[in-house]
């Protein structure tokens, strides 16, 4: 899923090559991915973008008088972006197209489900409908931070991807700040000493300005074109198995539903082994406790 590093490089993309142009169609490929029925698509044809923004992950395309395109890419959603009148890419992927005077975004999303969503609203008030509140971790205090942090309890894992408290932070990411800040993801978010929220808070700033600016460079002057939660420059996520950059002991992992969230063992957790739900489960006594047992 795109989170706030990837969903930046597109915007300062799409900023230089959509703000000030006008917006001369919508063509729909897909018609599950429209979520509003007021305005319509017909009604924006022929305004003019005057500027962008991002609202937690979505991207939100702002037009004279009032009307915004709100795109949520969910977890395969991707942009490209091609010639004037472009087609739709085609085959499923395919979902729809914005044509501009000087060229064609095209929304894509890979597989069977069809998560990515577009709305069409009017006004800044049924804008806000979209924000859930999270705080923007580089305009955010530390005390906002702790603030938020400790507003609920629950695990850091959860506490950091929770769009209520911080926005635009993911699965990925979190696996990084949290190997970053050298913390357990179930640890409680009202059980981290004063230091551990400062360097939690440290850590978030840093990963996420850091892979912003890389992913900012990977780009160019290039539209964003290997938009991936997996990289091979990252830490533990998606590592699972390979060694820690830090220490060298093998990242591990907890899967969930369609998620996992990947740590390693000696850098975070003090050498203890957080119980997969399934393996543990169905292991039983035989599930190692530490990363020594595990050999």
């Amino acid at each position: 899923m795109p989170e706030l590093p990837d969903v930046t490089v597109y915007m300062e993309a799409l900023e230089r090559r959509i703000v000030g142009d006008t917006l001369l169609k919508i063509r729909l490929a897909s018609p599950f991915l429209l979520r509003t029925v007021s305005p319509t698509p017909q009604e924006l044809a022929g305004k003019r973008v005057v500027g962008l923004r991002r609202i937690g992950k979505r991207i939100v395309i702002e037009l004279e008088g009032e009307f915004f395109i709100v795109i949520h890419l969910m977890i395969a959603g991707r942009f490209k972006w091609l010639a004037p009148g472009a087609k739709i890419p085609a085959g499923k992927a395919g979902l729809a197209a914005f044509d501009f005077q000087e060229g064609t975004l095209a929304l894509t999303e890979q597989g069977a489900k069809r998560r990515a969503s577009l709305h069409l609203v009017h006004g800044e008030k049924e804008l806000q409908q979209f924000n859930p509140g999270g705080i923007e971790i580089a305009d955010s205090s530390l005390q906002q931070f702790r603030d938020a942090l400790r507003r609920e309890r629950h695990t850091l894992k959860r506490t950091l991807t929770d769009p209520h408290v911080f926005s635009g932070i993911g699965n990925a990411y979190s696996d990084e700040i949290l190997h970053h800040a050298k913390l357990s993801p179930v640890q409680m978010s009202t059980n981290l000493s004063d230091e551990e929220v400062e360097r939690l808070f440290e850590s978030t700033k840093t990963v996420l300005a850091e892979w912003t600016e890389r992913l900012r460079e990977d780009a160019g002057s290039k539209f964003p074109e290997k938009v991936t939660a997996f990289r091979p420059e990252m830490a533990v996520h998606g590592k699972y198995n390979e060694p820690c950059p830090v220490c060298g002991t093998k990242v591990q992992r907890i899967v969930y539903a369609e998620n996992e969230t990947n740590y390693c063992a000696r850098c975070q957790t003090g050498g203890k082994l957080l119980a997969d739900r399934a393996l543990s489960r169905l292991l039983h006594e035989d599930w190692p406790k530490t990363i020594d047992e595990l050999g």
